[in-house]
């Protein structure tokens, strides 16, 4: 028999489900609980939304609760990461439909507190209203502890362009799921839950970052981004990507294609795209590819990309 559903908890009784035992930080005076938190940055606060709706970026067949709310920080906190800031909270606003298991509630508030606590951020508050199916908001802040903010309009001529994080598992995961697929078990579990290289923000910016984004649509889509912004040619050298035997494993179960694509195309997984002058790479980043001057482009292996590629919402 089913448990309680949301109705039968009603809204105060799934915020509190939600906040119990949050343990907050000196830096957060006022929590849930009160019209507004109140958290005391170090420098400027760099602030990003995101959402996140049953049926286009998550399916509950494919996905758990918990993933559910861990996702929702992750794609949110990696905004911020991009930033070159510090993750410090999150206000979650979340839509229910009145039938929905409260069960369901409870693990994805676990997810998004697993989430907060990864990145070292706090959940301040939020909301709880009904809809038609699950959406779930997140707005995110981060501190730039006086640093300024990485702009994606910083690259230039002679930088070189790398990146840290995961590429092209999330897609890998989706056109797995797509076809009533659960394996390879990896790139299905990229999929569910992205994994933001947290802390590599701040550390490319103390580097000297000259532009940086979040890999959220795809690797040449999001540097089209800073190629456009930073007015340049962005050049891939594709040798220095590396394919990954369960994208390879996919590529050929569904037809032969190309694994590369998974990794070009392939957004969700949310890696960090950086561009440095050749001496300030950090360590654990991986180069692939160079700033030129040139017209607004992006070229993978001297030509542009003939495939489509890249996540669009319209």
């Amino acid at each position: 028999m089913a448990g309680p559903t949301v109705a039968d908890a009603g809204e105060f009784g799934l915020i509190g489900e939600i906040v119990h035992g949050l343990d907050l930080p000196l830096s957060v005076p006022v929590g849930p609980g009160d019209d507004c938190a109140v958290f005391s940055p170090r420098g400027d606060v760099a602030v990003s939304t995101d959402a996140m709706v049953e049926d286009v970026h998550f399916r509950r067949v494919w996905s758990g609760p918990h993933d559910v709310g861990r996702k929702a920080v992750a794609s949110a906190m990696a905004d911020v990461e991009a930033m070159g800031a510090t993750p410090v909270g999150v206000v979650l606003s979340l839509t229910v439909p009145p039938a929905l298991e409260a069960a369901w509630v409870a693990e994805c508030a676990s997810g998004v507190k697993e989430e907060c606590a990864a990145c070292g951020a706090s959940l301040l508050g939020g909301d709880v209203t009904r809809g038609e199916r699950i959406a779930l908001v997140a707005t995110v802040f981060g501190d730039l502890a006086g640093r300024p903010p990485v702009l994606r309009s910083g690259a230039r001529a002679g930088d070189v362009v790398a990146y840290i994080g995961r590429l092209g598992m999330a897609a890998a995961g989706l056109a797995v799921l797509s076809r009533g697929f659960r394996s390879p078990g990896a790139v299905v579990k990229a999929h569910r839950v992205p994994e933001p290289p947290y802390g590599q923000g701040a550390t490319a910016a103390v580097a000297g970052a000259s532009a940086m984004i979040d890999c959220s649509d795809g690797l040449v889509a999001d540097l089209g981004h800073v190629a456009e912004a930073s007015g340049v040619t962005i050049e891939i050298d594709t040798a220095a990507l590396e394919v990954s035997e369960p994208q390879r494993t996919v590529a050929a179960a569904i037809g032969g294609g190309d694994p590369l694509t998974y990794l070009l195309g392939g957004g969700d997984d949310h890696a960090l795209l950086a561009t440095f002058a050749p001496a300030d790479v950090p360590a654990g980043w991986t180069v692939i590819g160079r700033v030129a001057a040139g017209e607004p482009a992006v070229l993978v292996d001297g030509e542009p990309w003939a495939a489509d590629g890249g996540w669009t919402h319209f």
